[in-house]
């Protein structure tokens, strides 16, 4: 990298050329493209991109490290427990026993690092532990086990970056028992829905949580935030940050922003100013 000449070299035809890039908007989702991998390959490259950057990225995609992060910052979350693929291989039995005793039933069984909801299963008894263990398993070395809770699907849109303010909160009524890969972009029967029905109280609860998780995992730019929501016990949990949220112009980000007063274009160029924004400040960074 040459921090005075930023860009990609393109070996085309037996030559070099350099392709010049203002910022990069990424808009990838899972492993490779939200877990900080893209973005470290752009900041050593010397491009603005938008959002999160190599650490807050690699947080946000690993729940596992999402969630104790929630848990040192004092952020309520579900209960919950981990464990590799190789030790479900070498003591399954063992496994199975501490998320019987620990966890209980139901709960869902998760990938720790996976996007779009895909190898998430729940599990409402001991005999259906094992075939979720192995889907989940499938996509990743490490599997987390959380506890099932009775409880409304919130959102909260965040957009900032060192001070990061919050949209209106919005809520998912899946057309399923969750909210998983299917329910998310095959199923008619899901809704959105943008406010929630909630209270003015759950709802600045909802969007102070949602500022101190983004902060919590040094994001950047943008990020949806996940919350369940008991409302027969009043309880918020968190349940998971999004740094490159859905972004088609009826996805849940743009529309909370757009029921706050930003529309989808001026929510773009917001992004943009961001990223440059972020950019400089790194660029004040001396590197030895």
């Amino acid at each position: 990298r040459n921090p005075s000449d930023p860009g990609f070299l393109i070996y085309e035809n037996g030559s070099l050329e350099k392709l010049d890039i203002d910022v990069v908007f990424p808009v990838l989702h899972g492993p490779f493209g939200e877990d900080g991998t893209i973005q470290g390959m752009l900041q050593m490259s010397g491009i603005p991109f938008v959002g999160a950057g190599t650490a807050g990225s690699a947080k946000g995609m690993d729940k596992v490290l999402m969630k104790e992060i929630f848990l040192q910052e004092n952020l309520p979350a579900v209960d919950f427990m981990w464990f590799l693929r190789k030790s479900w291989i070498k003591n399954r039995s063992v496994i199975i026993n501490a998320v019987e005793k620990e966890i209980g039933f139901p709960c869902f069984i998760k990938p720790a690092n996976a996007g779009s909801s895909i190898g998430i299963s729940k599990v409402k008894s001991k005999e259906d532990l094992d075939d979720a263990v192995e889907k989940a398993a499938m996509y990743d070395r490490k599997v987390l086990a959380e506890k099932a809770v009775n409880a409304r699907e919130l959102e909260c849109a965040v957009l900032g970056n060192d001070y990061p303010e919050a949209s209106v909160v919005g809520e998912i009524i899946p057309g399923n028992e969750f909210y998983y890969y299917d329910a998310k972009y095959q199923n008619k029967d899901s809704k959105t829905i943008a406010p929630a029905d909630i209270t003015e109280e759950v709802s600045k609860r909802v969007q102070a949580l949602a500022k101190k998780a983004f902060s919590a995992i040094d994001c950047a730019g943008m990020a949806r935030v996940d919350f369940l929501f008991d409302s027969e016990k009043n309880e918020i949990f968190l349940n998971e940050i999004n740094t490159i949220p859905g972004f088609t112009p009826i996805s849940m980000y743009p529309v909370l922003w757009e029921k706050t007063g930003i529309s989808y274009t001026d929510l773009i160029t917001k992004l943009i100013e961001l990223a440059f924004e972020r950019f400089e400040d790194l660029s004040r960074s001396i590197f030895v």
